[in-house]
This record gives C-alpha cells, sequence and structure tokens, in this order.
C-alpha cells in the first residue's frame, strides 16, 4: 500500500516578442514559474520517500517541507503586485495554492490518519486509495484553472509560451502512472489475501462454519483476481507485478482447493473427538465395550489427524511465506525500477 501525491506544475519556458512590455510579463511570469519550481521538487522529496518503503508517518517530515513550500510560494505570490493592473494570472495561481495548501494539510492529514485503519477490511483498503485519487483530482481540476489564466496573460501581452516539462515534473508524472497501475494490482490482490486472512483467524478459533465459508469465498476471489490480472495491461510492458501477484493467486486456490479441506477436517474430528471424551467421563468406570471400541476409534483418527494437520499447516506457511516474500519483492523491484531514487 502506498501514498502518494500527483501535482501537476509545469515549467514554461517564455518567448518574448520584441516589445518591452513583452519582455517585463515575461519576467513576471517567470517568477511564478520559479515557485512552482521549488514546491515540486519538495514534492518530488515526498514522492520518491513514499515509493521506497516508507509508512506515512515515517514521512511525515516531507509532508510538512512540502506544505511549508506550498505556502512560501503562496505567500510570495500573493505578495506581488498585479501586471499593469492584471492581476487574474497572480490571483488564478494564488488560488490554486490555496487550494492545494488545504488538500495537504487536510486531505492528506486524514488519509495519512486512514491508513492506520487501511489494512482491517477491503472496503477500508478502498476508501484509503479513493481519498488519496479524489484529492489528487481536486489538486488537477486547481491548476488547470491556474493553467489557463496563464495562457491567457500570456496571449494578452503577447507572450509565446512553450511548454518543456522539467526533469521534476517527468518525474512526477511517471511516479503517478506508477501508483495508479501498483494501486490497481494491489487492490486485486488485497482482497483475497484478506480473505485467507479471515480464513485463518477462524482457524485458530476452531470455527468450523466459519472455515467452510472463508474457504469457498477464498476460491472464488482468488479465481476473480486471476481473471482480473489476465485482462488488466502491464505498465510498460513489465509483467512481473501481475505475474508475482497471479503466483499468489495460485497459492490461494491451491489452499482452497487441496488443503483448508484436511484442516477443517482436522477440527471435525477433533470436535467427534471431545464430544466423545465428555460422554466417556460422565459414564464414570463402566462404560459399555461399543463406547470403548468408539472411542478409541475417535482418539485413533483424532491423532492422526493431528499429525496429518500438523503437516498439511508446515506445508502452507512455508509455501505461503514464499509466494507473499517474492510478491513483496516484486512490489519493491517494480517501484525502484520504475521511481526514480534520485532527487
Amino acid at each position: 500500500m502506498k501514498q502518494t501525491l500527483k501535482k501537476a506544475v509545469v515549467t514554461l519556458f517564455v518567448t518574448a516578442t520584441s516589445c518591452i512590455n513583452a519582455q517585463t510579463a515575461g519576467q513576471y511570469m517567470d517568477k511564478i514559474s520559479k515557485e512552482f519550481s521549488k514546491i515540486a521538487e519538495e514534492t518530488w522529496d515526498y514522492t520518491r520517500a513514499v515509493a521506497h518503503n516508507k509508512k506515512a508517518r515515517q514521512i511525515e517530515n516531507r509532508r510538512r517541507d512540502m506544505i511549508n513550500a506550498n505556502r512560501n510560494g503562496l505567500n510570495r505570490i500573493k505578495n506581488m503586485p498585479p501586471f499593469e493592473n492584471d492581476a487574474s494570472y497572480r490571483d488564478s495561481t494564488a488560488r490554486y495554492l490555496e487550494l492545494s495548501y488545504l488538500v495537504l494539510t487536510n486531505d492528506f492529514s486524514k488519509i495519512v490518519d486512514m491508513e492506520e485503519i487501511a489494512e482491517q477490511s477491503y472496503d477500508a483498503m478502498e476508501a484509503y486509495m479513493n481519498a488519496q485519487e479524489k484529492a489528487n483530482d481536486r489538486l488537477e481540476q486547481a491548476f488547470d484553472i491556474a493553467s489557463n489564466a496563464q495562457k491567457q496573460f500570456a496571449l494578452s501581452h503577447n507572450i509565446t509560451l512553450t511548454e518543456n516539462k522539467s526533469e521534476t515534473d517527468e518525474k512526477l508524472d511517471k511516479a503517478s502512472e506508477v501508483f495508479k497501475f501498483y494501486n490497481k494490482v494491489y487492490l486485486i490482490f488485497f482482497k483475497p489475501y484478506k480473505q485467507e486472512l479471515y480464513f485463518l483467524e477462524a482457524q485458530q478459533k476452531g470455527d468450523i462454519n466459519a472455515m467452510k465459508q472463508n474457504q469457498e469465498a477464498l476460491n472464488t476471489l482468488a479465481k476473480k483476481a486471476k481473471e482480473d490480472l489476465k485482462v488488466l495491461t502491464p505498465y510498460k510492458n513489465n509483467t512481473t507485478l501481475k505475474n508475482s501477484c497471479t503466483k499468489v493467486m495460485d497459492f490461494y486456490i491451491m489452499e482452497s482447493e487441496t488443503k483448508m479441506g484436511q484442516l477443517i477436517d482436522f477440527y471435525l474430528k477433533k470436535e467427534k473427538f471431545e464430544k466423545l471424551k465428555a460422554a466417556m467421563d460422565k459414564k464414570g468406570k463402566n462404560p459399555s465395550q461399543q463406547d470403548v471400541n468408539e472411542f478409541n476409534t475417535a482418539v485413533n483418527e483424532y491423532n492422526k489427524a493431528a499429525n496429518d494437520v500438523n503437516n498439511v499447516n508446515n506445508d502452507l506457511n512455508k509455501k505461503r511465506s514464499e509466494a507473499i516474500d517474492n510478491w513483496n519483492e516484486a512490489v519493491s523491484k517494480f517501484l525502484d525500477r520504475n521511481v526514480s531514487r534520485k532527487k
């Protein structure tokens, strides 16, 4: 699970016409553009920290740096005078930064809190990721307004704009695409992953009905996940993440179809043994031969099942660990390969 921030910041190189006013207007625009560049750099520091296995709580200082850069840029732009009584570009840019500041301080603060409970259920995880998308969408919508005002200002003052993204902007755009793909795969992974945990919790409690229900649900969800992965377009033809997730689903399908039934059978035998033992204890020292035979049979079945279930659990624990470790390694490699660690 990763939290990231899409920041639509574009560096605009200004080509001025021969008149003096256009040159001054270009310098005015360049001053605002430099403020955006500072914010983009802090945003990239935050994004790359998130990408490389750090919890949101652990990078709270990075988020504060990003907020401070936004606030400082906002204050400097708001204090700029209008250009020839035209304040439209300055004010629309300030409104964007004001909204950006609110999103960073309010929306993302809530998202950090949501991360604490996201692992509790699929619905909580989905809500957590949706909150990130909505916060990012608000930022991008506000930026569109500022961008349109910039273009109108340039047109009004005879300035030709050439859009040329900086290296930081390019890395932010790429990171946004990477996280978008990763989140899709992660949600596919997470639902069966959580369902297996429900089965293991039921097993720990010896709840046979819950074990049966979660066995069936896991099998259904793992098969659906495989189908969803098949139609998911890989990021730049890199199938590593998809393949690793598919292997986890293969494990869940194998587990639910061939192993969980054996685990449930053990608990059925255990339940039968405990009932017969309780009945034998009530009969005291004079049980019938039939009772003795039935009880001895239950003891033998239970002892064999206990030995078998230990082998099954050991086998599953080993294979589960291999599948999840492989998945985690694939996630790390995918992010390391596609989201730079460099500033």
